[in-house]
């Protein structure tokens, strides 16, 4: 996972009388307090799309829309904790690339309170992903209507490829995904980890043209990959393929530029 919270490891001064007398008669209730949530954008890439793990909700408000996974932050947790936490109990899935987003803050964004919510993205191979949907979870395909890095809201579809009506502001947060995904792709090592451990040069590509929107000339992607020092050969081929061999590769984890 990769962390965002601000943590320095070392120890805070002690406080002085005058900040001990001052937090002793200190009022937090001269204030309102905003709730803050996590909501979760799980995506992966399949045949093509992109797709994201959409959880229905049973209750109000949006009663019956779809929503990201998500929760409210406890008082003795880290943001990065509440988000793997609800990560692991709403979609069982733990030890997944998971990054933070961006804040959504707008007033009246939840009709209950003033809620300010930390989005994060986790990235996870198709393979694992390939059991979740049921009456209550589905894998939506999302369908951004924006070209290149323009950005918007984009739309979620469900099995039968109609449009989901979706809860809060999650297709703001499903937009500025695709958003920081098409902008990190080609200097950051993020399209790795839609992809099993070892992987072709024809499923990197098709990754790249998922999450772009566009198609890309093969023999240039590929001389930029091989050229990027970002991956290197496994010296094996792909398996029971009814075409010649494909060599394999994988992702070269010392290198992180």
């Amino acid at each position: 996972m990769k962390s965002n919270d601000q943590n320095d490891s070392s120890p805070a001064p002690a406080p002085s009388h005058e900040e001990r007398d001052f937090l002793a008669q200190y009022d937090a209730s001269g204030f309102p307090h905003p709730s803050v949530t996590v909501d979760v954008a799980l995506v992966t890439a399949h045949e093509g799309v992109l797709k994201a793990l959409l959880v229905k909700r049973v209750e109000p408000p949006h009663k019956d829309a779809w929503g990201l996974v998500g929760g409210f932050v406890g008082m003795e947790e880290s943001l990065d904790e509440a988000a793997a936490r609800v990560l692991e109990e709403k979609a069982g899935l733990k030890d997944v690339f998971l990054e933070q987003l961006y804040t959504f803050g707008a007033p009246g964004r939840d009709p209950r309170t003033r809620v300010i919510s930390i989005s994060y993205f986790a990235l996870v191979d198709a393979k694992r992903l390939s059991e979740v949907g049921n009456g209550a979870r589905t894998l939506a395909q999302l369908s951004v209507a924006w070209p290149a890095e323009t950005g918007g809201p984009v739309v979620a579809l469900g099995q039968d490829e109609s449009p989901l009506p979706l809860a809060f502001d999650h297709a703001e947060i499903l937009g500025a995904l695709v958003l920081r995904l098409r902008g990190k792709l080609d200097y950051a090592p993020i399209g790795f980890e839609l992809l099993p451990e070892s992987f072709t040069l024809r499923a990197l590509q098709d990754i790249h043209q998922t999450i772009k929107g566009e198609t890309l000339n093969k023999d240039s992607f590929r001389r930029r990959m091989l050229a990027s020092g970002m991956i290197e050969a496994t010296g094996g081929r792909e398996e029971s393929v009814g075409h010649r061999p494909a060599k394999l590769y994988r992702f070269a984890r010392g290198n992180t530029n």
